[in-house]
């Protein structure tokens, strides 16, 4: 049976029907209506990092699949239509059995494996230091081991398909090779590497900085430093949080600048999102406060981050209002750029004949402090989500 959407396309402004059968796109036709009445249609909006959502934590003591449906659901209200759970640094049976309890959760039906294209593995082979390690408990931070990522990957069922690591660990440039030739993507965080640890890394490999700017130092040397030797090296592509906390609007409209097409953003998000200000506690991070204006840091040094409590849709307002992108870039950055980076371009990040129907429906007013209202959430051509109002 087909199905069918319509809306003004994000990247052309036409207003145009698509529609798709058992998951797929199969065409995409203009229509003659009053273009201003019509919602925005994008591709689906794809994370990369996705620590839980709405209360859910995805890196909790002993994850359920309730914790994951939850997340998903959550999200899906948000617009995001696809993400990589991330699991983050700590004991090897808490990794596993998080990992284990994805794979099985995502296995449940053909709209959880559109939703869940992989999982993203965020240490534990990243620093040690205080200011680079962020959040990520110290004493489970270690050097690459390939026989520890092919347990955690056995409990993954095969699914993990980034890696965030420190190049400077020992064993880390073979173990970059490794992991390239098993088809993982390498990303570079939480790191204190020097330069040249940083371009051993590029040619091992390593195609991606993990939130570019934050997981470091609160102070550094002015020049040379890791976050410069990123941003100027071409080979990289760059992931950004552009909540307004991990980089302040101006350093994230510079760091936009320098990397341009090879910025990508992402939520960081954590259970915080979408809870209201306050003390929490959680296995990752301990003591954490949210503040009125949605920062997530630890409660013993505000300087240091917890993740963010931010949607993709937070990003919006200080995206556009405070940077050079305009809206499809964007979009761009939130749908084919991560599916390039991830090499599933063939099969989703674009409208396209061919591709997963997985859209991402919005109401926008590019006004100040305007938030998209998500219309619509469709994953696998299945509307995973729909305003009851229908704006």
């Amino acid at each position: 049976m087909s199905r069918s959407w319509r809306g003004r396309d994000i990247m052309t402004g036409d207003a145009v029907e698509v529609v798709a059968e058992q998951g797929v796109i199969t065409s995409i036709r203009p229509i003659k209506v009053d273009q201003q009445q019509l919602p925005w249609l994008s591709p689906g909006w794809f994370d990369l990092q996705v620590n839980g959502f709405g209360s859910y934590d995805l890196n909790k003591q002993e994850m359920t699949e309730e914790d994951i449906a939850g997340t998903t659901k959550a999200l899906y209200k948000e617009g995001t239509a696809l993400y990589l759970p991330t699991v983050i640094t700590g004991a090897m049976d808490r990794m596993k059995q998080g990992l284990a309890t994805i794979a099985a959760y995502r296995n449940c039906s053909e709209v959880n494996r559109a939703a869940i294209p992989g999982i993203h593995l965020e240490g534990p082979f990243i620093s040690s230091e205080d200011g680079s390690r962020g959040a990520h408990p110290r004493e489970h931070t270690c050097d690459p081991d390939w026989e520890k990522f092919e347990q955690l990957q056995a409990a993954a069922d095969g699914l993990i398909r980034m890696v965030t690591l420190a190049p400077e660990r020992e064993g880390a440039i073979p173990f970059i090779e490794k992991l390239v030739a098993d088809n993982v993507i390498v990303a570079i965080g939480h790191t204190k590497a020097t330069g040249e640890q940083i371009t051993a890394a590029v040619e091992a490999g390593a195609t991606v900085s993990t939130h570019l700017g934050n997981g470091s130092e609160p102070m550094l040397p002015r020049h040379p430093n890791y976050i410069w030797q990123q941003l100027a090296e071409d080979r990289l592509w760059a992931t950004f949080v552009p909540d307004g906390h991990h980089l302040s609007p101006e350093v994230l409209k510079v760091m936009l600048r320098a990397k341009g097409k090879r910025s990508i953003f992402v939520s960081d998000t954590t259970q915080f999102g979408g809870m209201k200000p306050g003390v929490y506690r959680s296995l990752i991070g301990g003591e954490v406060r949210l503040t009125e204006a949605g920062r997530l840091h630890t409660l013993s040094n505000s300087n240091i981050l917890a993740g963010s409590a931010m949607s993709f849709i937070d990003g919006f307002e200080t995206v556009l209002h405070k940077t050079d992108m305009d809206m499809v870039e964007l979009i761009e950055a939130m749908t084919s750029r991560p599916a390039q980076v991830m090499q599933m371009d063939d099969r989703i990040g674009k409208l396209q004949v061919g591709l997963q129907a997985n859209l991402t429906i919005f109401q926008y007013e590019q006004t100040i402090d305007a938030r998209p209202t998500i219309v619509e959430t469709v994953v696998h051509g299945e509307s995973v989500y729909k305003a009851e109002n229908g704006v």
